[in-house]
């Protein structure tokens, strides 16, 4: 384009700017910003925002604070993308305080806060186990007339099952539901790990069961549940799950298999990795006389 003669514009410049920006290689996106410069073409508050969210995602906070500070100084707008992008790269780094911030300095200044805004600021407060303030911040959103999404709720749900409120998380769960908010496969994933990690497999089961008529059905629901409860040493509880899944006629993919093995070596059972990896459990049959019949996990714990 450049070589046949056709000037680059503001808004080209800043196409490709956030497309390096969103690649993760923010010095070729800042080597365009400066060259757009260069050309003489003032950047506005799109190309700045898109500088900021680039430069959060990437860490680099110093970096994105100081081009905050320039737009604020010199009568570039500063709009909700600024400011969400900075409460979720501080809200990352663990500067929950300072994000908490810039949230309320969002009101000062007659900046609307969105969903995404306020899905940052309560991730960040739960990730660092302030599962409380979040769920303050979750009734203060709903009365601001700010609707959550299902990220809001995928987010509750993981820190509350974190402080062990399995009730509330459920609860939680049920409020989401109601509201005809569909699941997603993050929020059940959310949903069945904290489930399988505090004894409940049989109840995650049955909700993902639930889940089927409202046409959410998670590809790799049993993989990630027998996942956790592999990593977590729960090893008799996993090896139910996968004869639970044959049970309902399904097959098992090699790579819960592969779990399984590698699970057993960690435990320190190398004599029952072995023993899977070289039988036919989970991917062939025994023969009863004239009954055919599946080769069950369970025989590898003698049950």
């Amino acid at each position: 384009m450049i070589r046949k003669g056709c000037k680059a514009n503001k808004a080209i410049y800043t196409s490709l700017i956030d497309a390096y920006a969103k690649c993760g290689n923010m010095e070729e996106a800042i080597r365009l910003f400066e060259r757009m410069k260069n050309d003489g073409i003032v950047p506005d508050e799109v190309t700045y925002g898109v500088i900021v969210n680039g430069l959060c995602k990437s860490g680099r906070l110093d970096e994105a604070l100081h081009y905050f500070g320039f737009c604020r100084g010199n009568g570039i707008t500063v709009n909700a993308m600024f400011y969400s992008s900075l409460i979720d790269g501080l809200g990352k780094s663990g500067k929950v305080d300072e994000a908490e911030k810039l949230f309320e300095e969002m009101a000062q200044k007659g900046c609307p806060r969105d969903s995404y805004c306020y899905n940052a600021l309560i991730d960040a407060l739960c990730k660092f186990g302030k599962t409380h303030e979040a769920l303050a911040l979750f009734k203060r959103m709903e009365f601001e007339g700010c609707d959550p999404t299902v990220y809001t709720y995928t987010i509750l749900i993981s820190g509350l099952f974190n402080e062990h409120r399995n009730e509330d998380a459920l609860k939680l769960w049920d409020v989401m539901i109601d509201k005809g908010i569909t699941p997603t496969a993050a929020s059940f994933r959310a949903l069945s790990i904290g489930l399988c990690l505090s004894g409940k497999v049989a109840r995650a089961c049955k909700i993902l069961d639930d889940l089927a008529p409202m046409g959410v059905i998670p590809e790799t629901a049993y993989e990630d549940m027998i996942n956790v409860l592999c990593k977590a040493g729960r090893i008799k509880e996993a090896c139910k799950l996968a004869d639970g899944i044959v049970d309902r006629g399904r097959e098992i993919p090699g790579k819960i298999r592969t779990l399984l093995i590698n699970a057993l070596r960690k435990a320190g059972n190398a004599d029952l990795a072995i023993k899977l990896m070289h039988s036919k459990i989970g991917i062939g049959y025994d023969r009863m006389g004239s009954i055919k019949r599946r080769v069950k996990f369970q025989i590898l714990l003698g049950i």
